[in-house]
């Protein structure tokens, strides 16, 4: 056991409301699982109407956010989540 978790996940139902949160807790997600060599970050939009997990995907299409990671994917079996395989 090396101590770096294999996942990180972040659960966005709190704060659905606001974009700039949602932003902000994703990149903060995204940078700290890099930091710390996590393969993957885990992103919880929740079924809904998809529009949070659209606004997630959208994001990660910025060129800053891309260059941390090889493949984002919907969960297998899981509409609701958002899997982010790091670099």
């Amino acid at each position: 056991m090396n101590g770096v978790p294999d996942k990180l996940t972040v659960d966005l139902h709190p704060i659905f409301r606001s974009d700039q949160d949602i932003a902000q807790a994703v990149r903060a997600a995204l940078f700290r699982a890099a930091g710390q060599k996590v393969p993957l970050v885990e992103i919880i939009t929740g079924k809904g109407s998809g529009k949070l997990k659209a606004r997630v995907l959208a994001m990660l299409k910025q060129p800053h956010v891309k260059k941390l990671y090889w493949r984002v994917e919907v969960a297998p079996g899981n509409d609701g989540m958002v899997l982010v395989h790091l670099k």
